[in-house]
């Protein structure tokens, strides 16, 4: 059975909402107060449109409200977003409700009643600046990684890498990397080369600049790395290039888990310079312009490990890591809202990107569930999704040894959590009812995979 969602606010991020959600055949009506984007939006998905203010009640009845089980609020608006779900409560009674909110100060643990039932009543709140901050840490705790996915209570990884000329596996086909390190337990769960997913078959070899990402047990994250040619230390010299709410959570964050780091921050702003300086009990505020050279050499950025630029402008965070590697930062991590460049700034020397949109669409999504699902990570448009469910007793593949299953095509089985204990399945590996299963799935394997497991799998 389909849902009914309604998505307020057709910029990119609604669209990425919009687009996986309608792919399942879910009923969405986006709702805008622009007819050019409601226009663009209808054009190209299987959606219906409605152009008017999200905030308004008789909007949202037009948009069919009183029958919805579900409303996403993604507008630009902050205030939009909340009212919207206010109205979706008290008027409409739509039983989940999920809302973007940027500004910081609605968000104070000291109005965290805020957004209680009794008040306004939000079942989701989704702050683009945390996650973003979040997962930029994430990527921090695996040096050499552009991305790393924590499951399990932190006991399972997965984690996206560049294949450089130094990989000791390249070339070498994936049945054999077992083989060559057999004190480590690798499963490949996706490749991406050229810009174009690559099915991870067991004779396929992975070559110079793919991107790929593993599932590893946490123990034995670093001689998996090893084993991929990153054998470097935790970051411990770090400049951050912007102090708003993103560089400034993140370096709470920073100065938290990873006391024996040194932090500097930059930015140009006197006022959010000065609040950050007072904010950070440790690590060093620098107010100047993050382009400016002197400023770097300020920050001592020739020796520092990582350079992470997260200013309000992304011209400004790919010239200074740019700048930044020229003058001997060892990685650069930068936020860019144009996606289009990342191909271009990678080329370029820049090592890893951070999409604000793919990041907020990723958190969106993974509240939008049913059944036993866990969580879900998207690894970015056109690659898949990495997906934690249970198995039910009702689904086809319990009882099941792994070479009796015929997953769909791309399909990844790579853990295996069965009392609190972690297995890496090969072929005689059996599937038990109340088993956890981590896999990766391409987007479009969901009909398949929602008969496997008995469950629909609307979050895509």
């Amino acid at each position: 059975m389909s849902m009914k969602i309604i998505i307020c606010g057709a910029g990119q991020v609604g669209f990425s909402i919009a687009r996986h959600l309608s792919a399942e055949d879910n009923d969405v009506i986006i709702v805008d107060q622009s007819e050019e984007l409601v226009r663009k939006i209808t054009n190209n998905l299987e959606v219906q449109g409605i152009v008017g203010f999200a905030s308004h009640p008789d909007v949202l009845k037009q948009a069919g409200a009183s029958e919805a089980d579900m409303l996403v609020a993604v507008t630009a608006s902050d205030e939009v977003n909340m009212v919207s779900c206010q109205l979706a409560h008290s008027l409409f009674k739509i039983p989940t409700k999920i809302a973007r909110v940027r500004e910081q100060h609605y968000l104070k643990p000291e109005w965290s009643d805020l957004f209680s039932p009794e008040n306004m009543p939000i079942d989701h709140i989704i702050s683009p600046e945390i996650e973003v901050a979040n997962a930029i840490n994430r990527r921090l705790e695996v040096p050499g990684a552009f991305n790393s996915i924590s499951l399990f209570n932190d006991q399972i990884k997965i984690i996206g890498i560049l294949i450089d000329n130094n990989c000791p596996l390249i070339n070498t086909p994936l049945d054999q990397i077992k083989t060559t390190f057999s004190e480590v337990n690798i499963v490949v769960m996706s490749i991406s080369r050229g810009g174009k997913s690559i099915l991870p078959t067991l004779d396929e070899q992975i070559y110079p600049d793919d991107e790929i990402y593993f599932l590893v047990k946490a123990q034995e994250l670093t001689r998996a790395m090893k084993a991929f040619g990153y054998g470097e230390s935790a970051a411990r010299k770090i400049v951050i290039a912007g102090g708003g709410n993103i560089g400034l959570h993140l370096a709470q964050i920073i100065q938290e888990k990873f006391s024996d780091t040194s932090l500097k921050l930059v930015e140009v702003d006197e006022d959010c310079a000065d609040h950050a300086a007072k904010t950070l009990s440790k690590g060093i505020v620098l107010k100047g312009d993050a382009l400016d050279p002197d400023v770097l050499n300020e920050a001592n950025i020739s020796s520092a490990e990582t350079i992470i630029t997260v200013t309000d402008e992304e011209e400004v965070n790919i010239l200074c890591a740019l700048l930044a590697k020229r003058y001997g930062c060892q990685r650069a991590i930068v936020l860019i809202n144009t996606i289009t460049y990342k191909s271009l700034i990678t080329d370029l020397g820049v090592d890893v990107v951070v999409d604000p949109r793919a990041i907020t669409v990723s958190s969106v999504m993974r509240h939008v569930r049913r059944g036993k699902i866990r969580s879900i990570y998207s690894l970015g448009e056109g690659i898949g999704e990495i997906i934690e469910l249970d198995a039910l007793e009702t689904s086809p593949i319990t009882g099941k040894k792994m070479k009796e299953i015929k997953f769909p095509k791309g399909v990844i089985l790579g853990a295996v959590v069965r009392n609190d204990e972690i297995t890496i399945p090969d072929q005689s590996t059996d599937i038990k009812a109340n088993d956890r299963l981590v896999l990766f799935a391409p987007a479009n394997t969901i009909k398949k995979l929602e008969k496997l497991f008995s469950v629909r799998l609307e979050f895509f």
